[in-house]
């Protein structure tokens, strides 16, 4: 089964939540943090991952934050992926016999392979164009909104 861990699940709901929110002005890791339900900690970590994959860009300061280090249609999925998985995508081998075995071991790297070449063909403007496909608001810094 091709495998793709929590890490790089939230990599790339991340780098989407900055494609697709944060195109006029760096965003906030909270915010992106509390829209896509990634614990802070753990962020923190994949976004030190992506800035040096060379995929973020930081700025401090009280208008700091995150910003795609180029544009969403020139950042594959693959990029981030690679960025957080490491060289290729993982594949978890059941046991087999040893007659089947090889063919198991070889099917199975062929679909990581397969996987790995579509997903360095999507880029973040394509998942952005699902979810307003999706109907989903594109927004730019969350505000907070305080009712009484």
């Amino acid at each position: 089964m091709i495998r793709v861990s929590s890490k790089g699940r939230y990599a790339v709901r991340a780098l989407t939540d900055l494609a697709f929110h944060g195109a006029t002005a760096p965003a906030q890791m909270k915010d992106v943090a509390r829209r896509q339900r990634i614990p802070m900690r753990f962020l923190e970590q994949i976004f030190a991952d992506l800035r040096r994959g060379g995929l973020v860009a930081s700025k401090r300061g009280p208008r700091g934050g995150y910003q795609l280090a180029r544009p969403a249609s020139e950042i594959r999925v693959g990029d981030v992926l690679r960025a957080t998985e490491g060289v290729t995508l993982r594949t978890r081998r059941a046991a087999a016999s040893v007659e089947l075995r090889e063919v198991c071991d070889q099917i199975l790297d062929d679909l990581a392979h397969e996987m790995e070449a579509c997903s360095s063909k999507l880029t973040l403007a394509d998942v952005c164009a699902r979810a307003e496909q999706a109907g989903i608001a594109r927004g730019g810094r969350s505000s907070s909104v305080y009712v009484i």
